[in-house]
Parts: structure tokens; sequence; C-alpha cells
């Protein structure tokens, strides 16, 4: 596809990524940054200012640590945390030597963690305490850990915390037998630099764990070209430097978080991190801190905007607010009401993206928006829209079809997935499985996802997935699974499932729903259940589209 979008490329942005210290792995940024300003806070967390010299050096000790574990370059490592400053040293120390790093979801139930730790092979995982009940017994089913390392919230938060903390963080340290100690290992571990040479473009810096277009997750391998890329092109639209704030509270779990993890240390910036969302967290945060820039989702904003202490705050500071549509679509009216709650702060969409690409495949151009638009195609990108059923025709502007696109930030592959790997990847195009268009302007339309993919409260859940997870239940022969429309959540998780014969009428849609929710994420766990004598299929093929189009019916 002809580059027509670049004709609304910004005045004000360069058209070519600015790498400010040179195409170098992200820890190496990290580096020159704590000898260049050694005292200056990478990260203020509730209060708890961490130096770049101690981020650096930290994570210098935590790299030592993995290697005297016997980890070696390749090897993969769980980070199984909430957002934290132990979050960001672990991530830049497994990169310190040469590992690869494997985010999981701290929502994740046992047999999501199992099943990851699992296809990953990973050799460490790190945890907080307060998920240990559940990694215990995962333990006797990942015969690849070496170790787990355990950390309390309360490890790094200030005695006096400047911000108000989710109750959780409030827990007392627990000491967990078998483990090793995040805080001893800063403490006895040596903080000498490990040498690791990073081939940019080959090594793989991140699994980010993805359902893909359909299935279990896969891990998309991220190359450390494609993990400086993706933040440096965010780095570069937004405008950070040295002096940037930026309010991170999106989780660092997901690539879209991961991003406002990574760039604010390529540019020498301060994290104002926040563990979960709070809108008199943010409030205080964006008042006290002066902060820049937030990414958040266009909820977080209504609620910020809806607190009855709001008005309280002075938000002037913020230059610009990137958001995400979940839920609730960005529209012109919200942000022109958040430009005038904040005394000037655009509120724009943030992105088109995937985790097979790094994300931030597009972005808004603030002088020329378009709402309901995923903005333009972004740096050293290359987009079409082809036939879903030939994806050798390419389709014209404004036809509909699936939407393929190649940049720097694109994965090398699902990791041990060679099948789903030759599906998706086409000579460096991903074939992203999304409905999209684009106008005569260049601006990319998301229409929806041609699989079957369900997105609750903005995460995604994958039918295939949590079928799998349900037909691990004693009573359950078989399931399908399908969304339904919710007010609050877009859609939820509906689950059709037919019963093994001994347990016909005994056992109730509720006792299903309860065991879900023991066992998965809470995005994933069925809101309904029928029971139903077989499910509609082709041969052995599953077709949930019968199952949509009858739930369909009763509303119409």
């Amino acid at each position: 596809m002809e580059k027509i979008w670049m004709k609304h490329w910004p005045e004000d942005i360069p058209k070519e990524v600015v790498f400010s210290e040179g195409k170098i792995p992200a820890f190496e940024h990290l580096r020159i940054h704590a000898r260049r300003n050694p005292d200056k806070p990478a990260i203020i967390y509730y209060g708890r200012e961490i130096s770049y010299r101690e981020l650096d050096e930290s994570s210098d000790r935590f790299a030592n640590y993995l290697l005297d574990l016997g980890l070696v370059k390749g090897d993969r490592v769980g980070l199984f945390l909430g957002n934290s400053p132990q979050y960001a040293i672990a991530h830049f120390g497994v990169q310190k030597m040469g590992g690869i790093v494997c985010p999981c979801s701290p929502l994740f139930k046992e047999m999501e963690l199992r099943y990851e730790v699992n296809d990953a092979g990973m050799k460490c995982l790190v945890t907080l305490d307060l998920y240990m009940p559940i990694v215990n017994n995962v333990l006797p089913d990942t015969p690849s850990l070496l170790g787990v390392v355990t950390t309390s919230f309360r490890d790094y938060l200030p005695a006096e915390p400047t911000l108000p903390l989710v109750d959780y963080m409030n827990i007392p340290k627990q000491t967990i037998p078998g483990t090793q100690d995040f805080v001893e290992i800063m403490t006895n571990w040596r903080a000498d630099a490990p040498s690791v040479e990073i081939d940019l473009d080959n090594d793989i810096a991140l699994f980010e764990y993805t359902g893909g277009t359909t299935g279990l997750p896969k891990g998309a391998m991220l190359s450390h070209y494609s993990h400086i890329f993706k933040p440096s092109a965010v780095a570069t639209i937004c405008g950070f430097h040295e002096n940037s704030r930026i309010l991170t509270t999106m989780p660092f779990f997901n690539i879209a978080g991961m991003l406002f993890l990574i760039s604010p240390v390529l540019r020498g910036a301060t994290n104002i991190m926040i563990t979960q969302f709070d809108p008199l967290a943010v409030l205080q945060a964006i008042d006290k801190y002066k902060v820049t820039f937030w990414y958040s989702a266009v909820p977080m904003n209504l609620a910020v905007m809806g607190h009855p202490d709001a008005s309280k705050y002075d938000l002037s500071s913020l230059e610009l607010n990137l958001c995400t549509s979940f839920v609730v679509a960005l529209n012109e009216q919200i942000s022109q009401k958040w430009r005038d709650f904040t005394g000037g702060c655009e509120l724009l969409e943030g992105a088109y993206g995937l985790s097979e690409t790094h994300t931030a495949d597009t972005f808004c151009p603030r002088h020329r928006i378009k709402y309901g638009s995923m903005g333009i195609p972004g740096y050293e990108a290359e987009f079409k829209i082809v036939d879903f059923d030939n994806k050798t025709r390419e389709l014209p502007i404004g036809e509909e079809g699936e939407i393929a696109l190649r940049n720097p930030g694109c994965m090398k592959g699902y990791w041990n997935k060679p099948e789903a790997t030759a599906e998706t990847l086409i000579d460096g195009w991903v074939f992203t499985g999304d409905v999209g268009r684009f106008d005569e302007d260049g601006y990319l339309y998301w229409l929806g996802r041609r699989k079957e993919m369900i997105k609750v409260s903005g995460f995604s859940v994958f039918p295939e997935e949590v079928e799998s997870l349900l037909n691990q239940h004693p009573a359950v022969l078989e399931n399908a699974v399908i969304p339904v429309p919710d007010a609050k959540k877009g859609e939820v998780v509906k689950s059709f499932i037919v019963l093994k014969p001994e347990y016909a009428g005994k056992i109730t849609p509720e006792e299903i729903i309860n065991w879900a929710r023991e066992n998965m994420s809470p995005h994933k766990v069925p809101v309904y259940v029928e029971f139903r004598e077989d499910l509609p299929k082709q041969g052995v093929k599953l077709l949930r589209r019968i199952l949509r189009d009858e739930e369909e019916s009763k509303t119409r």
C-alpha cells in the first residue's frame, strides 16, 4: 500500500525514530543515564525514590543472582508481579545477563501460570509473596524452574506513602521457605555489570504471550531491537525528554503498558509508578509530582473527572494523555471535557497494535484528529488490507479486509510454534486476523476481529483457551464459549457445556462458574453457563457462530 498517510505526518514530529543514545540494548541506556545523572529519580513509587544509580546497580545484582543460579544467555525468566520497582529491576536484570523476560499476568490462576511456565521452559520465577499459594500448587508440575524469588509490596514502599495505597499493598511481608528473598539479593549479591554480547536484531529480549488469532497463548519472540524501536518511537512521537515525568498505571505485563516502563529509561526521564489505578492516587500524583504524560484507558479518565475531590488538584502540568478505548470509546466530547478539566491537556487515542508487533503501530496526529480511527501508521510502517481468503490479494482504499503490517517491531515468530508462526508471519508481514480499512487520508479504522476473540473490560479472551481450561473440570465433556454483550464490560463470556453422562443432573451452572473463578483470571470466567445435550459442529469443527446467532436472536 502506498504510504498516503505521510501527507498528514505532523510537522513537529521527526520523520525518523530518534534513538537518543544510539542503537544499543535498553539496559545500556539505563547504564548511560546512571553515569550521567546518578542521583536523578528513575522511579518515584508512592514517595520512595529509586535513582538511576540504584536502578542500574540493583538490576546488575539481580543479573548476577541469575548467573549464580546457573542461568545462561537465552534462558527464560517469568515475572509474576504487579507494577512495582521490583518489576523494573528484574526486567532490566534479566536482559543484562542475556535472559529473556516472560511477563505473567498477576491475574493468573494455577492452570494459566503452569501452562506459560512450562511452555516457555522458564528457569526462574519472580513473584509476590501474596501469589505463593498459586505458585506452590504449580511447582510440582514445573520441572524447568531452578528457583523462585519472592518479594513484597512492602519492600519498596516508604514508611509514609505520599499516595493512597490499595488494600492488599498494606499486607505485611511474608517469609517464604524455599525461595530467595528479593531484598537479600539486593543486599548480598555483587553489583558488577555482567558482560554479555547482544545481537540487537536476532537475540530475543522478550516473550510476550498472546492468543494470537487462535488457541492457547503463544510466546511472541521480540528482539532487543524491537524492544528499543517501539519505545523509542513512542518517546519520539510523545516528545519525551530527560525532564519528562511519566505516570504509569497500565499493567507492565501487557505490551502496551510495558512501552511506558521502557521509554522513560531510554530518555532518562522519571517514571511516577502506581501499582493499581485509583482515581484519587492519579489526581494526587499529577498534582504532587507535576506529571507531564499519562497513558490511560478512557474509563480511567472518566473516573478521575468524576471524583468528588477532583477540583482540589492541579493537573495543569499534563502536556499529553494517550488512552486506549476499553469498553468506552474515546470521542470528541470526552476529549474536550478532559481538555477543559486539565486546563489544556490533549487526550488522544493511543495506537493500534499487537503483542506480535510490540504494539504502537499507529498514532493519532494532534493537528488532524479523526475520532473513531486508530490514527496513521508510525515509523517504518508498511500496511495493507488483504482478502481474508486470499492473502495475496490486496484490497483498495476503503474496502474492509484483514489488516497486515510489517515494521522493525515485529516478532521473530512464536516460541516452539512453527505452524502458528507460518500462518501469522509471512515474509515479515504479520497477518493480524483483525478486520480493518484505510480511508483516503491513510487513517486506519479497526472494525473487529475475524476470529472469535472476546474483549472483556479491555482484556483479550480467546474462546479456545477458556474452553481448554473448562474441559479440565471433571464434569465437562466438551464446551463452546462465545461473547455476550455487557453494559459495563463491553462483553462477557458465556459457555455452553455438554456434561459427562455421570454428572447430568448432579451439578449446577453456578458450581461450574465457582470452579472457574478458582482456576481462571477474572475476565475469563464465564458469567453465564448453559448446559446442552450437544454442540453445533461441522465434522469435528465447532460452529460457535451458530451459538452466537442463537444468542443474538434472543435480543431482537
